[in-house]
């Protein structure tokens, strides 16, 4: 035997593909070859050029009241690695119906990104599906978008939801490996399914379809999902599987046919390997097999094998991932003759766990909390919530491990996957469930045929935007076009591009959020004579969605007069009512704030502009460097100034214009030099740092009179943007759509006293922080405030380090213990 190397990494349209599996491709009794290796090609071919995406939304909660917002962080994988290919997300909120009622586009940075939604207040009470995606995505089958159903209640719906727990469940059995043959000890998984609830409690039992009262084995149902047994079948007889739940409902399910012979492939997963064995009834001694493993749709093992035995067969773990090992043996024709999924190393899950120290936690209502996390140099950032024990989070029932290592390469339904990553996981559960399981990503039949995905949709970096130049109802070939961008806190960016032949260009890698305004013009003499059209369309786009939506476990029953909310919806209730008076407390205060701030500034600009001379008590002072207040969009700023002071009065009398105040002329100054007035309206609004009406007599009015209009120009080192006056102002303006902005959450809400007369405080999310800077050198703070009545706290944490290795953190801190 020996060992081949796999490349660590691969390119894929200058996105880096996530790192790759290190094991090389062992190959086991190699003494011949096979005549056609089209499996390896077409797998070599897939893998390289068809890399898959999958994405987990850790959401602020699992149930909501209409009117409410719901926040979530998105983790987008490509593999099981952080993605580097897509770097824009999509994010719809479905009816029962398919409609759309919302849509959201938020940015992905290393595979990470965080966005809101508002549920509208009118919402019915249902159930509601956020779908996630990305541009990528959308090459491939819809079933493996992030499809989550949101519980939303409202009260005043004619209808409310009721867990279904009165629809039938039923049963399928798979045996190992896919093979049931004469004499051959075969392990079967039972898999329940069911559009509502399946039972806790089952059991079950096999016999013979003539015998039906003698049982052959018996066993238990592991979880709600699965449940196994084993047997040596004889051929000529027909077995069947009786099954009954705690409530005595009954179930009889068929076993296939038993086969004379074939190829039977039983796996183990060990700690130090993954090992399997093939045994064979009535197979010709020159048969040839083949054995491929693969990985996240990489191949990581191959063994050629010419004499069936009991031999048992070893893959090494030591340098494999965790992740599902999808087997599958081929004949020599490659038809594929036994298949199985399993888990490599269950029992030793390659999750680190940041350290928590100088936890302190306070149960007295709205008293603060918090914990540290050790320092990391590994860690760039975490992603941190902190909940009130007694809430319910989806992140209980299907967990970023559970759907970067299961859920996420499978599509049928699995009741509470997060179980199988828990501390008190069951293997065996997790074994068995995978046996009832196919490997979804890709088929081998459809591959090796040659019949690939078709690639319609390529990432693109960020947002981009494509542009058509027109100039005289023809298109701009290879002109230069001046491209002058307003950028929020930015002031005037600059950028000119050039058309090609046909009058096209592209905007490639923007990154804001809402609208973007600019304005262009041709880079030419002629420019003002010969004015040139821009035309912008979107490179990206929303996707329809192909399949239908997933089954729920919930359904509407109609509401009586005297029916009572629950306590969980109460709790919502008065927790959106509060939320809304926090928002406008806040609001009202960082109003306040920014008053104060621009207050300050502004008084800072009149100390830098004004001269002694030119300070006056009584004076009003209009800052256009911290707030414009409009005055851009005006061609004239006297006209602007217009009714804006009580008593100011400018006119205009024979071409030119006046003021006066309170019937007394007044002059006008620039920079503290006085100038008629003619100048003064010529002046570019975008030059102008600021203007102060003085009201009565200053020292600077050396002229006599009382009062002035005093305009001062922005000049070096002055702060805040400025624009170029030469810039025409007739400049079409365009307005280009953005990313969608994030609700802000409120953390450290009691910090300001002003907020703690709020009449209750229900809140279940008391810590929300996508983005919480790792310091290298000091721990990372994490501090938040209670809610009126918890006990206890749900942590979670969640971060990447500088390998990709996950760091997971999921507990709940209760002070009692």
């Amino acid at each position: 035997m020996y060992f081949c190397g796999i490349k660590k990494t691969q390119q894929f349209m200058n996105f880096s593909i996530s790192r790759k599996i290190s094991l090389g491709i062992l190959m086991a009794t190699a003494n011949f070859c096979f005549a056609q290796d089209k499996a390896e090609a077409a797998l070599k071919k897939f893998e390289e050029n068809y890399p898959q995406e999958k994405i987990h939304l850790l959401l602020s909660k699992n149930s909501f009241v209409a009117g409410e917002n719901l926040w979530f962080t998105s983790f987008v994988f490509e593999g099981y690695s952080p993605s580097t290919i897509s770097t824009s997300i999509f994010i719809e909120l479905y009816d029962q119906n398919k409609k759309l009622i919302s849509k959201k586009l938020y940015p992905l940075i290393k595979g990470k990104g965080s966005g809101s939604i508002t549920l509208p207040e009118d919402l019915k009470e249902d159930v509601y599906y956020l779908r996630a995606y990305t541009t990528w995505m959308g090459n491939f089958s819809d079933e493996f978008n992030e499809i989550q159903p949101i519980l939303v209640y409202n009260p005043s719906s004619p209808e409310k939801l009721v867990k279904d727990t009165v629809s039938p469940w039923t049963a399928e059995v798979f045996p190992e490996g896919g093979t049931f043959i004469d004499g051959i000890q075969t392990k079967f998984a039972v898999r329940l399914k069911s559009k509502g609830e399946t039972p806790s409690e089952w059991e079950g039992y096999v016999t013979e379809s003539l015998n039906p009262e003698k049982k052959i084995v018996s066993f238990k149902g592991f979880d709600q999902n699965v449940g196994s047994f084993s047997f040596i079948p004889q051929s000529g007889k027909v077995y069947q599987v009786n099954i009954s739940d705690a409530n005595g409902k009954k179930l009889t399910v068929s076993l296939p046919q038993v086969a004379s012979s074939g190829i039977n492939l039983q796996v183990k997963s060990n700690n130090d390997a993954i090992k399997f064995t093939l045994k064979s009834k009535n197979v010709s001694a020159d048969s040839q097999f083949k054995v491929l493993g693969t990985i996240n749709n990489q191949l990581v093992y191959k063994a050629k094998i010419s004499k069936i035995s009991d031999q048992e067969y070893s893959i090494p773990t030591n340098q494999l991932i965790n992740g599902i090992l999808s087997l599958t043996v081929f004949d020599e024709n490659e038809n594929i003759v036994a298949h199985r999924l399993c888990f490599v190393q269950p029992q030793i899950l390659k999750i680190s766990q940041p350290a928590l120290k100088n936890i302190t936690l306070s149960t007295q209502k709205r008293d603060s909390n918090s914990f540290n996390i050790d320092q990391n140099k590994a860690i760039d950032s975490y992603t941190v919530a902190v909940m009130d024990g007694e809430a319910g989070s989806h992140e209980s029932e299907e967990s970023l491990p559970s759907k970067l290592w299961l859920t996420g390469d499978l599509t049928s339904k699995i009741y509470k996957p997060a179980q199988y990553f828990n501390s008190d996981r069951n293997f065996e559960a997790l074994d068995a469930l995978l046996i009832t399981e196919k490997w979804n990503r890709f088929s081998w039949q459809t591959i090796i045929t040659g019949n690939f995905p078709v690639i319609k949709y390529k990432p693109e970096m960020y947002l981009s935007y494509k542009g058509k130049a027109m100039q005289l109802g023809k298109p701009a070939s290879e002109a230069e076009i001046n491209l002058i961008f307003k950028m929020p806190n930015q002031g005037i960016k600059y950028n000119v591009v050039t058309t090609d032949k046909d009058g096209l260009f592209t905007l490639n890698g923007l990154i804001f959020e809402e609208d973007m305004k600019f304005s262009y013009q041709l880079n030419s003499e002629k420019a003002t004579k010969n004015a040139v059209q821009v035309y912008f369309q979107p490179n990206f786009a929303f996707l329809p969605l192909k399949i239908n939506l997933p089954k729920t476990e919930y359904q509407l029953v109609s509401r009586n007069g005297g029916d009572k909310n629950s306590q969980e919806i109460e709790r919502a209730i008065v927790n959106k009512r509060s939320t809304a008076e926090f928002n406008e407390k806040v609001t009202l205060i960082e109003e306040v704030t920014i008053k104060a701030q621009k207050k300050d500034l502004t008084k800072k600009l009149n100390n830098e502009l004004s001269s002694p001379l030119f300070k006056s008590n009584n004076e009003v002072v209009f800052d256009f460097v911290n707030d414009n207040m409009g005055a851009q969009a005006s061609f004239n700023i006297l006209q602007w100034l217009q009714g804006r002071v009580a008593g100011l009065q400018i006119q205009m009398q024979g071409g030119n214009y006046t003021a006066s105040f309170r019937g007394s002329p007044i002059a006008f100054f620039l920079d503290e030099m006085r100038m008629d007035a003619s100048q003064i309206s010529n002046i570019p609004v975008p030059s102008i740092a600021m203007i102060k009406v003085i009201r009565g007599s200053f020292a600077g009015n050396f002229g006599g009179g009382d009062g002035a209009i005093a305009i001062y120009t922005k000049r070096g080192g002055t702060s805040g943007a400025t624009i170029d006056p030469s810039l025409p102002s007739t400049l079409t303006e365009v307005k280009l759509t953005g990313y969608n902005k994030e609700v802000p959450f409120i953390n450290n809400i009691y910090e300001d006293e002003r907020l703690r007369n709020i009449a209750q405080d229900k809140r279940d999310v008391l810590y929300w922080n996508p983005y919480v800077e790792s310091k290298p050198s000091e721990p990372t703070v994490i501090q938040w405030y209670n809610n009126d009545d918890a006990k206890k706290f749900k942590v979670i944490i969640i971060g990447f380090d500088e390998n990709n290795d996950l760091l997971y953190y999921n507990k709940v801190l209760d002070q009692s213990k």
